[in-house]
């Protein structure tokens, strides 16, 4: 899949290689520090901590295009995810993940369907996309959907390389 070809930034700046991660898991979160539901942040670094080691990488994409629940310098975002939820996950630099300005990476990931058969665009900030390693988009959970609901942890085990 072409994700693996996708530029993206770090939030730190420098390029992030997706490509470094084909041979992992990689839970692919659209993120905000001022929505609702930011404290599933917990939920997203206890996978990173329980199933890292087995091949796990969560990925954080800071978004401000729900409510202006991101409106942060990269710094400050870094600053706000790290303090108030100790994230060791990588984090992008902040995208657009629908419209015109939508970036590649969601170009490719939106239009995988979700449980219900539905693809298109990220309905709000906390959707998630569970790539298997080798680059097949395997489950699109929506933004409610806890980070540590069995239907994630089951789809999250079933592709873990080791």
């Amino acid at each position: 899949m072409a994700i693996y070809d996708t530029t993206i930034g770090g939030l730190d700046g420098s390029p992030l290689d997706l490509a470094g991660l084909k041979d992992r898991a990689v839970l692919i979160v659209n993120v905000a520090s001022r929505c609702g539901l930011t404290p599933q942040y917990e939920g997203l670094e206890r996978l990173q901590a329980r199933y890292g080691e087995r091949g796990l990488t969560v990925v954080g994409v800071p978004c401000n295009q729900f409510a202006g629940q991101e409106p942060g310098s990269a710094e400050e975002i870094q600053a706000f995810c790290s303090t108030t939820y100790g994230v060791t996950f990588p984090m992008t630099e902040k995208v657009e993940v629908n419209g015109p300005g939508r970036h590649r990476l969601y170009e490719e990931l939106t239009a995988v369907a979700d449980g219900g058969g539905e693809a298109g665009d990220v309905q709000w900030n906390f959707e998630k996309f569970l790539v298997a390693p080798g680059g097949e988009v395997v489950g699109r959970f929506r933004p409610r959907v806890e980070p540590e609901s069995a239907t994630v942890v089951e789809a999250i085990e079933a592709v873990l390389p080791a």
